[in-house]
């Protein structure tokens, strides 16, 4: 938001302060939410990772057990 007054900010906009109101009211919810995706993607994301990094360790260590098993008389 501005800081300025709603009714100044209709009146510059040429509205009525009710249709400034009606404009605030419906972007709301919507900036409302964008936070809290946003913070759902990021985490996703870093669990991908975390994911991916863990699979590839599975990997080397199965890998590893293998190697070392096969080494046995």
């Amino acid at each position: 938001m501005s800081g300025l007054p709603r009714e100044r900010v209709a009146a510059d906009l040429g509205i009525g302060k009710s249709t400034l109101g009606k404009w605030l009211a419906q972007y709301r919810p919507t900036d409302l939410t964008s936070a809290p995706q946003a913070d759902l993607a990021r985490e996703n994301e870093r669990l991908r990772l975390e994911n991916r990094v863990l699979k590839e360790e599975r990997n080397i260590l199965k890998k590893a057990t293998q190697f070392f098993a096969s080494q046995r008389p």
